[in-house]
């Protein structure tokens, strides 16, 4: 079995994360590269583009996002909410937001039925899908706010947690996250500004001007495990898994069915695409690199073994749900964290010597990231460790 070094990872990583080499044309092929840029801060999506597009500016995502329509946010894997190629809606559904909309769906019949909002919590739900649909079924938007107060079926509220931390909680939410990961409705336009998420609600087929079909399951999932280890892999079965919110069993199936070459990564074994094995054994050095990437960007968000480019620094760099933080690079693994001062200046936060030249490209784009932000604060609803710390 082929050994791939961490240093050939590390290179592999900035080629593939698109941070060093020929940037992306736009942003609809950094999406298509990164297979899915995360979207559960709002401006994250903004911040991973900025990282790795020279130029790149607002109104270039917002156009792609609201007036083209190729890129569109759902909610997927892990129940987390992606920017997607809206073309690849038809696998990411069926390989990984089927699933989450099951889930979802279950955990809403037993808080109706618990809630005692009504005894049949099955029937009441497919009552309430068809309620919002039909709401929106002339092509019209409207926000979670705004379909509750038209339909009475959504003006309850379930009890949700145990404890200190049950409290009561609107129903309208819950439908639209289950109608979202079942590719019905989407998030359309936005009535905030681009660093805060105040979504209208149509359905997807209006959205995007025709019905689409959802690719059969299997075939899906092996698509979907195709396009990560093209953008993550080297990596392992667990990491697929994991990132896809899949099971072991099913990404068994899909490796299988791959033309695949087995690795060893430090004594664990790994994939790789075969037609990448050269690329990876003649690793080309890569040019010295830094990058300042937002909390949950695809990359420090991209496996579940993480140690091969974050070292010791997890406690720091990640929440206690595995969430990263703002984060530091240099040359493929974290070295630090950055923050943003209530001027909104960004400031850094070094968790290793990583010399002076290094030291000075990573200020250099630190104050450049502060031009950019031009005074937007834009810091995560769930910070690390060391960004909290980094604020004081």
């Amino acid at each position: 079995m082929q050994r791939i070094s961490v240093q050939q990872r590390r290179s592999q990583l900035a080629r593939r994360q698109r941070l060093v080499g020929l940037p992306p044309g736009d942003v609809g092929a950094l999406t298509r590269d990164l297979v899915c840029l995360h979207a559960t801060d709002p401006a994250t999506v903004y911040l991973s583009a900025r990282a790795r597009i020279p130029g790149f500016v607002i109104t270039d995502l917002d156009r792609a996002l609201y007036q083209e329509r190729s890129l569109i946010k759902q909610l997927a894997m892990r129940r987390t909410l992606f920017v997607i190629d809206s073309d690849q809606l038809c696998d990411v559904q069926p390989a990984a937001g089927e699933r989450v909309a099951g889930s979802e769906s279950r955990k809403m019949i037993k808080l109706i039925e618990e809630s005692g909002v009504a005894s049949d919590g099955a029937r009441w739900l497919r009552r309430a899908r068809a309620a919002v649909l039909d709401a929106l079924a002339d092509g019209r938007e409207a926000t979670s706010t705004e379909l509750r107060d038209e339909l009475p079926i959504l003006q309850r509220t379930v009890r949700s947690g145990s404890g200190k931390w049950s409290a009561e909680q609107p129903i309208a939410p819950r439908i639209l996250t289950i109608l979202s990961a079942e590719g019905r409705v989407v998030r359309a336009t936005n009535r905030g500004a681009w660093y805060t998420s105040r979504p209208r609600w149509t359905t997807m087929e209006s959205w995007l001007g025709a019905g689409w079909e959802p690719t059969e399951a299997a075939v899906a999932h092996r698509r979907m495990v195709r396009r990560w280890l093209s953008a993550f892999g080297p990596g392992t079965a667990q990491d697929i898994r994991w990132w896809l919110g899949s099971t072991v069993a099913a990404v068994k199936r899909s490796l299988a069915e791959l033309d695949l070459v087995e690795v060893d990564l430090d004594g664990v074994t790994g994939y790789l695409l075969g037609d990448d094995l050269d690329e990876v054994l003649e690793d080309h050095p890569v040019e010295p690199w830094i990058a300042l990437l937002p909390a949950l960007d695809p990359t420090p968000m991209g496996w579940t073994d993480r140690s091969w480019y974050l070292g010791d620094h997890k406690k720091l760099v990640y929440d206690s749900n595995g969430n990263a933080g703002p984060t530091i690079w240099c040359e493929g693994r974290i070295v630090g964290g950055w923050w943003q001062e209530p001027d909104g200046v960004v400031v850094v936060h070094h968790l290793e010597d990583i010399g002076r030249g290094a030291e000075a490209m990573v200020n250099a784009e630190a104050e450049r990231l502060t031009a950019w932000l031009d005074g937007k604060i834009v810091m995560p609803r769930f910070p690390s460790p060391l960004a909290r710390a980094v604020a004081g």
